[in-house]
């Protein structure tokens, strides 16, 4: 009987480091399909043979430039704006890919629209659009209600191969 529990035991620590380790597996999901996204994230990837990746996103009726990306395992949505020097998560979203900073480390002064604020420092292991992929990025968390969207800086972009916009569109290339 003992020999059941701690077999029982280890089982269920594994069943538990195995999840934690899915989560984080690399897996390319394809784009959704709804209608909103088709609007709102009209990307193409455009493969060729020198294995350059790259993604093209059109502007939206506004001219803003918004994208669907995969944020360590989590789909979140991003607006594109190259007058950020980090990426800016909003509070629910950093906690949706796990980023969870205590009340004391809103320390960062940023200005946004919306005037001064504090923010937290934060580090993303991994971003993917359409697979132009960017590991280790600096960001920033904004408290509940400082931001309505989250913003795509020049912390990402800066570290692609080239970036461009043409003819309405925003080019990744990595």
């Amino acid at each position: 009987m003992r020999t059941v529990l701690i077999v029982a035991i280890i089982m269920a620590a594994s069943g538990s480091y195995m999840a934690k380790i899915a989560e984080r597996l690399d897996l390319s999901l394809p784009a959704k399909a709804d209608s909103q996204s088709k609007a709102m994230n009209a990307y193409a990837m455009a493969p060729d043979a020198t294995s350059t990746r790259r993604v093209s996103l059109r502007s939206d009726r506004s001219g803003h430039f918004r994208t669907e990306a995969r944020v360590d395992g989590r789909d979140l949505d991003f607006l594109v704006d190259t007058g950020a020097t980090v990426i800016a998560l909003t509070q629910k979203d950093a906690e949706r890919i796990g980023i969870r900073p205590f009340l004391s480390e809103y320390t960062t002064n940023v200005n946004t629209a919306n005037g001064p604020a504090k923010a937290a420092r934060a580090r993303i292991n991994r971003i993917d659009i359409g697979g132009v992929v960017v590991r280790d990025v600096d960001a920033l968390v904004m408290p509940e209600g400082a931001l309505q969207q989250n913003l795509l800086g020049m912390a990402y972009l800066s570290k692609l191969k080239r970036f461009e916009y043409s003819s309405g569109n925003l080019v990744l290339e990595q």
